[in-house]
């Protein structure tokens, strides 16, 4: 009897031990090559994923909350002032295993993402104070992720959003005293490098984890931060990349620059043969303006390896089609930030505000504390909302990113493939004011107004002039087409081309007029559409397919 009792607990263990190393059967480690990421074969990988921010390190803004819930520890505390410790342990318990699960990461295969990168806060795996220890639940929080992206087919990339002590002393990083303590502290350094040994050991042959991200966006500048530290910051680095080498020889190391990852004068020579570099792309101008990534083509030709944007979003669609186009057509990755936050209309997926919420939001700005009656069912609510099922999807955000209909396509958003591929204008000496600035294409904003977070641009073409525009197509054989279009001179007629198919269009309104071409045929990948002017001045402003 005992044997067989040992027999079961013997098998039983490993398949404990195999679960947590759950790898798709098409997995291969990736590496890299040149200037690309790929395969075990050979074959080019362009990354496009989400980022899983708010689960293993929430953040203030995500929730809502003001300078008293800013980052993860004051989060925290709030909980716990408001519904008690033990009330709040259960809560986080609770929080961290609906956030995210495997129902997110089916859903984000479906959608066609092909990659995830969580952000971790090192004091969720490895405790502070004085004898710090791993926490395994944590790890093993983790795990689920790792089995979730190998059964679905996606990459993980572990991020170390929050690192001991905080990298950049700010609130993304859950920093203890709003300084880059991570830089003053050998303590830490240390600890940081036995938490990345950890992790390597744990996913050293498994495939699924494409590769470390060791430091997410060290050493803010504005402070003087990065000018203090910043040369502490490679050598770091080499000593993270060399004590991972012990135990794991397999996966690819992910630099971040300093100053929200982007400035890249830190770095030598490349230090390892599997190394990726990583710049952060957010386009918050007013009005809209889509930022030059030339200076990391740049780099990239001189370091002769890949570059990847770790994280893009925050926005709305007009930036995020503009922006994966920019990426993708220079051969450059990304990831999407964030796949969910609270009450939002520009993320893949919005978490209803739980009733009585905006009394939690005051508090975390300072005003009076509610009553634990009312707070506990917002918590409780909260726990629920958070699921998938119960989330709003908005499919515009993830059309846009993927570039692909039905969706809007703005006049601005043709391609990046420059003069006589994407765009034809006479005058190539004019240079836009705003959006695309190092192009000749007149792009002009529609009622903009001083501080207006959202811009709406146009387009104004002459005789002869076109852009180009490609796209996939989500949904059926057919769509319907609307465009929006003034005429700017009497006599303007255009052409509407799609997939080699001629659409006149005439005659144009000196008002701006939205204008139904009826249901047109549409292929599953890659049409092509072209808008010419062929008499006349006409202001562009989008067309927009819908399905049919």
């Amino acid at each position: 009897m005992r044997i067989i009792v040992n027999l079961f607990l013997l098998i039983l263990s490993v398949q404990l031990i195999s679960s947590c190393s759950e790898k798709p059967k098409s997995a291969s480690f990736l590496r890299t090559q040149g200037q690309d990421i790929v395969d075990a074969d050979g074959n080019k990988i362009i990354l496009r994923g989400v980022g899983l921010g708010n689960w293993l390190l929430p953040e203030g803004y995500m929730w809502k909350f003001g300078p008293n819930g800013d980052r993860p520890r004051t989060i925290e505390k709030l909980v716990s002032d408001l519904i008690g410790e033990e009330e709040a342990a259960v809560f986080w318990k609770e929080f961290r295993r609906n956030y995210i699960t495997g129902n997110d990461i089916r859903r984000m295969a479906e959608l066609g993402y092909n990659s995830v990168r969580p952000a971790l806060n090192a004091r969720l795996f490895l405790t502070e104070g004085d004898s710090a220890v791993f926490v395994e639940d944590s790890f093993v929080l983790l795990d689920s992720l790792v089995n979730w992206c190998g059964r679905y087919g996606l990459y993980v990339i572990l991020d170390m959003h929050g690192a001991p002590g905080g990298q950049t002393g700010e609130n993304i990083d859950d920093s203890p005293a709003n300084e880059p303590e991570l830089f003053t502290s050998a303590k830490n350094q240390d600890r940081l490098e036995r938490l990345w040994v950890r992790l390597a050991k744990r996913y050293a042959d498994n495939p699924v984890v494409l590769g470390y991200d060791l430091l997410n966006e060290p050493l803010p500048a504005y402070d003087s931060s990065a000018a203090k530290y910043g040369h502490l910051v490679e050598p770091l680095y080499k000593r993270l990349t060399a004590a991972i080498r012990q135990v794991d020889k397999n996966h690819i190391i992910i630099l971040e620059g300093v100053d929200w990852s982007n400035d890249w004068s830190i770095f030598g020579v490349p230090f390892d043969d599997k190394l990726i570099y990583q710049f952060h792309y957010y386009c918050w101008s007013r009005p809209d303006h889509l930022n030059d990534i030339s200076k990391f083509l740049t780099l990239r030709e001189k370091l002769n390896a890949p570059v990847w944007v770790g994280e893009t979003g925050e926005k709305g669609n007009t930036i995020y089609w503009a922006t994966s186009d920019y990426f993708e057509t220079n051969n450059i990755g990304w990831s999407f930030w964030p796949w969910k936050k609270m009450d939002t209309q520009n993320t893949p997926y919005s978490i209803n505000r739980p009733v009585n919420w905006d009394v939690i939001e005051a508090y975390s700005q300072g005003k009076e504390k509610p009553a634990v009656e009312m707070a506990r069912p917002a918590f409780t609510e909260l726990l629920e909302n958070i699921k998938l099922d119960n989330c709003v999807y908005y499919p515009d955000v993830v059309n846009s990113m993927f570039r692909r209909i039905p969706a809007r396509i703005e006049a601005e958003n043709y391609g990046h493939h420059g003069y006589g591929q994407s765009y034809v204008v006479a005058d190539t000496s004019h240079r836009s004011a705003f959006y695309r600035t190092l192009e000749p294409v007149p792009i002009e904003t529609i009622n903009f107004t001083e501080n207006q977070f959202w811009s709406d641009q146009c387009v104004v073409l002459n005789h002869g002039e076109w852009l180009k525009y490609s796209f996939d197509n989500a949904s059926g054989d057919k769509a319907g087409l609307q465009m929006r279009f003034q005429a700017r001179s009497a006599d303007a007629v255009a052409d509407f081309i799609l997939n080699g198919q001629t659409y006149p269009i005439s005659p144009f309104s000196a008002d701006w007029q939205e204008v139904d071409l009826g249901i047109l045929p549409v292929k599953e990948k890659a049409n092509e559409v072209q808008f010419r002017v062929q008499k006349g001045t006409v202001a562009f402003d989008w067309m927009e397919f819908t399905e049919k």
